[in-house]
């Protein structure tokens, strides 16, 4: 890594959040070297429940055996089917965690607070940059928004005059010139589907021929198996079978890589927060089982996982502000 730094940040709307150290290429990312390393305490003991999204399911995975180094007497069950499998499941009371690769939809929001009479807490645990993925035998260098659009969507919303349906309409020769392009996605649970559908697609509807699957490891197995597939999952399942689209808001703009850098600058634009959903009532102290499990999520060893997983670690000040949120010092 080279000796220049320089800070990064997150763009989330007008919002400029400060989230951590990157090098000067922008291709390797440092957990902050102010996050405290993880303490443990005495009395923590009891069962973790984790219901939620599939992306999150391997770093609530890391974070588990990370947990469990420290206190093996507590079990952990983690259920990855889908962000819209969260709330539901922090409603009924049977999870204590909520991953989710989105923020919780109003009615979402207004189902648990008519049941709890607040509103649910939603804690940005690290940085994913959904990517748009093609076989690596596969030559095109670069997609706009409208064009992935085109691809995907039956309605058009981001303006494409025209429907996409073979490599050969996006410049491409050789084997891919009359080859039909196939689609692999995510299904409608998922937290990817829904930020995929919102901001490539202008909330518009997706093509009956996308092929649905269980899980973002999935598909990007199914375009790593298809010489002539595309599909989109979080970096965090990149593989050496599939490459990962540079992409431009319009054809105006530059095509901006799927690197650590560019999801910090806010340039790439599918960029985003990953979420860990909490049933906390404003005022009230966690159980000792969900606060020291938040404690190490956030601390350096939580943020080393995220790393560990192929996402990008928030910083110190973030991760004292998400635990200030559920009534936790990062120093407690």
């Amino acid at each position: 890594m080279l000796n220049l730094m320089r800070i990064a940040r997150f763009m989330i709307g007008a919002t400029v959040l400060v989230i951590a150290t990157i090098d000067a290429t922008g291709q390797e990312v440092q957990v902050d070297p102010k996050l405290p390393d993880y303490q443990p305490v005495a009395g923590v003991s009891g069962r973790i429940k984790s219901v939620g999204s599939d992306t999150m399911n391997n770093m609530m995975t890391l974070w588990s055996e990370g947990f469990q180094q420290y206190y093996p007497n507590v079990r952990i069950e983690i259920e990855g089917k889908g962000s819209s499998t969260a709330p539901p499941a922090l409603i009924e009371g049977t999870a204590n965690f909520g991953p989710m690769s989105r923020k919780m939809k109003a009615d979402e929001v207004n189902e648990f607070e008519k049941k709890f009479g607040y509103k649910p807490v939603q804690l940005g645990t690290s940085i994913d940059m959904l990517a748009v993925y093609v076989n690596k035998d596969n030559p095109i260098e670069k997609l706009t928004l409208p064009e992935v659009d085109a691809i995907f969507s039956s309605t058009r919303k981001l303006g494409a005059a025209d429907d996409i349906t073979a490599w050969g309409q996006l410049g491409l020769t050789g084997d891919f010139t009359s080859s039909d392009i196939s689609l692999y996605g995510r299904n409608s649970a998922s937290g990817t589907y829904g930020f995929f559908k919102k901001n490539v697609l202008g909330k518009g509807d997706y093509k009956d021929s996308v092929q649905e699957q269980p899980g973002s490891a999935t598909v990007v197995n199914s375009v790593a198996n298809n010489k002539f597939g595309v599909g989109y999952s979080g970096i965090g399942y990149k593989t050496a079978d599939v490459r990962a689209v540079a992409l431009a808001k319009d054809g105006d703009s530059d095509a901006i890589a799927a690197i650590p850098d560019n999801a910090y600058s806010g340039t790439y634009p599918l960029a985003r927060l990953l979420w860990l959903s909490v049933n906390h009532k404003p005022g009230s102290q966690l159980d000792p089982l969900r606060r020291e499990f938040l404690k190490y999520v956030f601390s350096r060893q939580g943020q080393e996982d995220v790393l560990k997983d192929g996402y990008f670690p928030v910083s110190a000040a973030l991760c004292a502000k998400y635990l200030n949120m559920v009534d936790i010092k990062q120093a407690d």
